[in-house]
């Protein structure tokens, strides 16, 4: 048994190709492309649609590589707060910085970077002279003054007429950002506003993967975008502007709609003409409906997605990361489909292998942890903390020997090896956490590759473990948390601390 595909990468590429196409031709000189969501390694998407390309949407610009530049937008003040991106641990300035090695390593030019709602802040700055360093346009954008409702100001030298300028040469600029309200629209807008001064007729469309506009509101694909922004409070919608121009029933979410009235005056104002569109949805060029082979599979794999939103959003209200009222978002979502936790299949296990360890009293220092993970094949395994393994280490060693069909009687790191790097953990390294955390029994496996041919066999059999789903019973520490992303598996946790102390390393 193999994962079931819900999605065709190459059907999706094509009619989104076309689409992007078609909207070139109508719009001018030049066409600035919003791309909302993860342009790259995009796993939301790949976790909803099984067999989606996290990166199929870098494909298709590469396409267009020939035609396209991009400019990456970068708030302010996800710089000076840290803002981290929750399926890499990395902050959203490290993301820009990926995202330019991307982009360069595709041939894609970069416009440059523009830090948005600017304040003068000495992190943004330090940022900001890390990038010229290294020959990066940078520019600057400022809060844009009367948004929303003064639009002869917004639409004026005291207004977007404050923000730099990003000289582009290509007829399609795609306008990304390491994550949402980053201030994409805005430069967008900026940048017609400063185009249309110098004579050049531009236009705007949106490329956004989510909601999917022309599936039914309460679709699980569209319920499980509204469970991912719960922390920005988006709420998918009809489109009642679609509707009442073309008596058709879209989806759209209440940003958008809110902001299509304030948008559709601006372009009014800056081109003195017709904005070009009648609807929020009309803005849009998403095709992924399109890509969908399996209905069934995508509902499925969707409402896993809620569940595991729900997971993550409680861990990081338990660790004071997230608020309550996001919590209770997802969990009306939840009660809304009919969904409970313990859906997810690895959940229950894993909570029984720490009633396992209890009865055999073989914990860390009295602490009882369990993991469980489920193979390609639906085989559940589990696993245990001990004296000298976290319980995330103990189900991934159990797994790569299941998948190599090792017998469990053969260890793949023996005793006296533990017990030498607990050691060494302690004497030389004076930490006071002795057992091996993922990464660490990872490294540890690979060292014992060498001489261990069982070892060398488990090792060939971790990368089979990626998109895999697991559990543990308790937040994980960076270590193992770091372990499952590397492994590129789909970890969920319940909102419970491992052990008393108010730091673990």
């Amino acid at each position: 048994m193999t994962f079931k595909i819900g999605f065709d990468n190459e059907k999706y590429l094509k009619e989104q190709t076309a689409a992007i196409t078609e909207r070139v031709k109508q719009n001018g000189q030049k066409l600035y492309l919003e791309f909302g969501g993860k342009l790259i390694f995009d796993y939301h998407a790949a976790r909803c649609l099984p067999g989606f390309d996290p990166n199929v949407k870098m494909r298709l610009l590469q396409m267009f590589r020939d035609q396209a530049e991009v400019i990456i937008c970068l708030y302010a003040g996800d710089v000076e707060r840290k803002k981290i991106r929750a399926d890499f641990g990395t902050t959203y300035d490290s993301e820009v910085l990926r995202l330019i090695d991307e982009f360069t390593s595709r041939g894609l030019k970069i416009a440059g970077v523009v830090i948005t709602r600017f304040e003068g802040q000495a992190t943004v700055q330090n940022f900001r002279h890390r990038l010229e360093n290294r020959g990066i346009p940078v520019f600057t954008h400022y809060a844009t003054k009367g948004y929303p409702t003064d639009v002869d100001t917004i639409v004026s030298e005291e207004g977007y007429g404050r923000n730099d300028y990003i000289p582009t040469t290509k007829p399609i600029v795609v306008v990304t950002a390491p994550g949402p309200g980053s201030g994409k629209l805005a430069t967008c807008l900026s940048q017609i506003y400063h185009d249309y001064r110098r004579g050049i007729h531009s236009g705007y469309a949106k490329y956004e993967s989510f909601p999917v506009w022309n599936l039914p509101l309460r679709h699980p694909l569209n319920r499980a975008y509204e469970a991912a922004t719960a922390d920005l409070g988006d709420v998918n919608l009809i489109d009642h502007f679609h509707l009442e121009a073309y008596d058709e029933k879209t989806v759209n979410y209440n940003r958008d709609l809110e902001a299509f009235p304030i948008l559709k005056r601006i372009l009014q104002r800056i081109t003195g003409g017709d904005a070009g569109y009648k609807s929020p949805t009309d803005m849009g060029v998403n095709r992924i409906a399109c890509g969908i082979v399996d209905d069934e599979v995508v509902r499925e794999a969707s409402c896993q997605e809620i569940i595991r939103r729900y997971f993550r959003t409680s861990c990081e209200v338990a660790l004071g990361q997230s608020d309550e009222e996001c919590l209770q978002r997802i969990g009306l979502i939840m009660k809304e489909m009919d969904l409970l936790p313990e859906y997810r299949r690895v959940v229950i296990p894993a909570r029984e292998a720490v009633k396992e360890g209890q009865a055999r009293g073989k914990g860390d220092a009295g602490i009882f942890t369990g993991a469980a993970i489920e193979l390609p094949d639906g085989t559940i395994i589990t696993g245990k903390n001990s004296p000298l393994l976290h319980s995330a280490s103990s189900v991934v060693l159990n797994a790569a020997k299941v998948l190599a069909h090792i017998p469990d009687s053969i260890d793949l790191l023996p005793a006296n090896i533990l017990q030498s790097l607990s050691s060494f953990k302690k004497e030389i390294l004076a930490e006071n956490k002795l057992a091996l955390n993922l990464e660490e029994t990872m490294l540890a496996l690979s060292i014992s590759a060498a001489s261990n041919p069982a070892a060398a066999a488990a090792v060939e059999q971790l990368k089979n473990l990626r998109n895999c789903e697991c559990h543990l019973s308790h937040i994980p520490v960076p270590g193992d948390e770091g372990g499952f992303r590397k492994l590129g598996m789909n970890l969920t946790c319940d909102p419970v601390f491992s052990s008393k102390s108010l730091f673990d390393e």
